[in-house]
């Protein structure tokens, strides 16, 4: 193997640059020539391809969003598409790829290994949905994000005596609100795992007020349900006035957090390492603090993580 390839694809999170970063260097300190393709599995078959030295990563590590781009590409899934895609890597003799993202990005990683070409997959998401490493490159910024935002509010919905409902991301993983409410101290959180009824939130905000409450911050994880119309039955079932707000993409942005970057470090080096080996199919986890590495397809299959123990934090302290 002499030449490899990086992608960045999916939802852009804080840290791929770091990653990108990690695995160009990482590369070059073993010989390897280091492409890079710009907007994903789309740039791949469009051959949008150009080899890079170490001065192309230079002053990213400190960037959010991803420099070579990201898109979103359902076709790659037809083995027909994936075939145009190997053929633009032939044109630059690349052998295999490093590829940045969640498990969309995951799926064409596999297909693409399963037909000749070694991927290795890097957890680079904020919703930290990817059941393989404990934690995703991304989240903990987007978790601090998160944090920042809700403590801003707070000033407000205090200076009002107003309560807060605050969508935050996460696809159908709860984990950003429920690490979110924990560190920002919100009143009410509402996950998946950790879900609540509408009349279960009402009693409980009417109490608080009755206890002496004067502001509430509710924290509640994406497409559960449409915030604003619950914003407003709590303020007509309440009398307390109540706003919705959607932190929306913002979170996705900003500069990673030094546990980002080393996590993206970490798990870039990793990913050379792999390939080195001969090694393909395969993405990168973090398990306590120890690297891992799984088949794709068993990352894929394996269980949601059981978050019981956080659950129970911030039924106790919220």
């Amino acid at each position: 193997m002499k030449k490899v390839g990086i992608l960045t694809s999916g939802g852009d999170a804080p840290g791929m640059n770091a990653a990108l970063r990690a695995v160009v260097r990482a590369g070059l300190a073993n010989g390897l020539e280091m492409f890079v393709i710009y907007d994903g599995y789309k740039g791949l078959i469009e051959g949008n391809i150009k080899q890079v030295d170490r001065t192309f990563v230079s002053d990213i590590i400190n960037r959010g969003g991803t420099i070579i781009r990201s898109a979103r590409l359902p076709e790659f899934a037809d083995v027909e598409v994936r075939k145009a895609g190997i053929e633009q890597l032939k044109k630059f003799g690349i052998e295999a790829l490093v590829c940045i993202g969640g498990d969309g990005t995951y799926q064409g990683a596999k297909a693409l290994s399963d037909m000749g070409i070694n991927c290795i997959g890097l957890p680079g998401t904020i919703d930290n949905d990817i059941a393989s490493t404990d934690y995703t490159i991304g989240f903990d910024t987007a978790l601090n994000t998160i944090t920042n935002a809700v403590g801003m509010l707070r000033d407000t919905s205090s200076s009002h005596q107003r309560c807060s409902v605050v969508e935050v991301m996460g696809r159908y993983c709860g984990d950003l609100a429920l690490y979110g409410g924990i560190a920002s101290g919100s009143d009410i959180i509402v996950t998946s795992d950790h879900p609540l009824v509408r009349d279960e939130i009402i009693e409980k905000i009417i109490k608080m007020r009755k206890e002496g409450k004067q502001h509430i911050i509710v924290i509640i994880t994406e497409k559960l349900c449409d915030v604003h119309e619950l914003a407003r039955d709590i303020e007509r079932r309440t009398n307390i006035e109540c706003r919705a707000e959607i932190l929306g993409r913002i979170q996705r942005g900003g500069s990673p957090t030094a546990r980002d970057r080393v996590l993206a470090g970490r798990m870039g080096v990793r990913a050379i390492e792999l390939l080195l080996e001969g090694k393909g199919g395969r993405c990168v986890g973090l398990r306590g603090s120890d690297l891992v590495d799984y088949d794709i397809n068993e990352a894929l299959k394996m269980p949601k993580r059981n978050n019981e123990q956080l659950i129970k934090v911030a039924r106790t302290i919220s």
